[in-house]
């Protein structure tokens, strides 16, 4: 019986605090599992990342190597475990392979892919926001990076767009956010009209510097209350606070210590539980009838379960993603002021049946995105499995 191909997840998490993270990796290990399904082979999955202090909720794993700076400059650490692999796919946590964080950030991203070339290891970028890049060296070496990746997944067209641009002639192709297929129970539907209202605790406290760096036209916190009192008055409505990051100790990250606060505030809301898995949370946001969310993740377990939603942007991740499926119903970085976003946001609510057949009808671009990317790691998986041989 031949063995099981060696395949190394990098920049992906088995128990992020940020669910999100989480969800890509469940995502992608589904995909990825389907694709050696369909190519007759077996996989043990290797698992890259940062160290996290958190409890596992996910376990499928043959090894799991922590990623800090002594384990990437010794020979005997990253390069050595990567060149036993038969191939690595890198998700860059969703949306870090860019040059908007901190070099440090990128620096760990860039050389993690510069190893596994000089390895000789096939490097597939997974589906991934890519860029913005604006200057040097990032720009010419994430265009380097990309040239010799066996192939580079975006996951939205203004990522395609940028990724082209940057590294013409590179294998690069348009797919989709792999946490569109992360397993989950369906929830029944109660009684009365559940609304989730997903707050983020990063753009409530104005973002990482409090100082609104991102940008946005809308206040959010005045939108949150406000959202709030309106569905509050409505009488027929039940407000359900969802949480998708759980950083205790990190008050600007933490979604629970806000919806504490929101709680106390609007005693009337309720409060749904700490998940314990990023498929438990989309379990329960299958029951909603209605979800508003700023963690991106949260809005697409929303819309990937067929719950009518609205994004709150903060990234042109969220309009490349969702503007790529043609859906209207998203509040944008820019333009629009905060009441007029509250009455959006009710307006969709009110039309929350046809929002929810857009959705049907963007289903079917989703899946084509999602069997692109299995259909080229499962040819990849055959071709690596006769090599073997």
């Amino acid at each position: 019986m031949a063995r099981p191909l060696r395949i190394g997840l990098i920049w992906h998490s088995d128990n992020s605090a940020n669910l999100g993270v989480g969800a890509l990796t469940a995502g992608n290990m589904a995909l990825l599992g389907e694709a050696a399904h369909r190519a007759g082979v077996e996989l043990a999955f290797e698992l890259f990342k940062f160290r996290d202090a958190g409890k596992p909720y996910l376990t499928d794993f043959a090894a799991i190597h922590p990623i800090d700076a002594r384990y990437m400059a010794s020979p005997g650490g990253f390069l050595a475990d990567v060149r036993r692999l038969d191939a690595l796919f890198d998700i860059g946590g969703g949306d870090s392979f860019t040059d908007i964080y901190p070099d440090r950030r990128f620096v760990f991203i860039i050389l993690s892919k510069l190893l596994c070339i000089l390895a000789g290891t096939p490097l597939v970028l997974a589906p991934q926001t890519i860029g913005p890049f604006s200057r040097q060296p990032h720009t010419r070496a994430a265009a380097w990076a990309m040239r010799r990746a066996r192939a580079v997944f975006a996951r939205d067209p203004l990522s395609l767009e940028a990724a082209r641009a940057l590294a013409p002639g590179a294998p690069i192709f348009d797919a989709i956010d792999v946490a569109f297929a992360l397993p989950y129970t369906p929830a029944p539907k109660g009684p009365g009209t559940r609304v989730g209202v997903n707050v983020s605790a990063l753009l409530y406290a104005g973002g990482h510097t409090g100082r609104n760096e991102f940008g946005l036209d809308v206040d959010y916190r005045t939108y949150t209350h406000a959202l709030i009192e309106a569905l509050l008055a409505r009488g027929d409505v039940t407000v359900e606070l969802v949480k998708h990051v759980f950083a205790h100790g990190v008050p600007s990250e933490d979604d629970p210590a806000v919806a504490r606060l929101l709680k106390a505030r609007y005693p009337a809301v309720v409060e749904a539980p700490d998940f314990p898995s990023p498929s438990a949370a989309k379990s329960y946001i299958s029951g909603l009838d209605f979800l508003v969310g700023a963690r991106m993740h949260a809005t697409i377990a929303a819309f990937s379960s067929g719950v009518p939603v609205v994004p709150v942007s903060y990234s042109r991740k969220f309009e490349g993603l969702f503007g790529g499926l043609g859906y209207p119903w998203l509040v944008p970085v820019r333009g629009v002021s905060t009441e007029a976003a509250v009455a959006f946001t009710l307006e969709a609510l009110d039309r929350r049946a046809e929002v929810a057949t857009q959705i049907a009808q963007a289903s079917k671009q989703v899946q084509a995105g999602l069997q692109t990317y299995v259909g080229f790691a499962a040819e990849l998986f055959a071709s690596l499995a006769a090599r073997a041989r």
